[in-house]
């Protein structure tokens, strides 16, 4: 196994409802250090460049809206073999399909507030970190 780090969102459901907490000791149970991390309120444009990939399918202007529509709380993770446990931490996109324990199981509303977000990849991981945070901010 080897150290990485990963990318994770505590989307605006999680944050309205303020299971925050909740939800960092979950990934901190789980084997995952928070390492950098921050409450922000997403601009329009800056949720619109997050979600560039998904421009052209349907949802993109609602899922932007969601992301504005309350704080929420960007941060690293590291641990061994970070993305793949933060996937297996969080769950299912769908929460009637995620596992037992899980963070979506647990606290998402629906397929579209499921509380959180993670990086998919490791190639991934290190676009959003650099997305969201320089250098100085991860003091791991």
């Amino acid at each position: 196994m080897a150290l990485q780090r990963t990318f994770s969102i505590i989307k605006p459901d999680a944050t309205k409802r303020n299971i925050t907490g909740a939800i960092i000791k979950k990934l901190e149970d789980g084997g995952l250090r928070v390492v950098a991390s921050k409450r922000i309120r997403m601009t329009r444009e800056k949720a619109e460049g997050f979600y560039a990939v998904h421009k052209d399918r349907p949802f993109f202007g609602e899922l932007v809206d969601f992301m504005i529509s309350e704080p929420v709380v960007v941060q690293v993770l590291e641990g061994e073999d970070a993305v793949a446990r933060n996937r297996e931490i969080m769950g299912a996109t769908n929460p009637d399909e995620a596992a037992d324990g899980t963070i979506r199981k647990e606290f998402a509303l629906s397929i579209g507030e499921n509380s959180v977000h993670g990086s998919d990849s490791l190639e991934n991981a290190k676009i959003e970190i650099e997305y969201f945070f320089n250098d100085k901010e991860i003091v791991g």
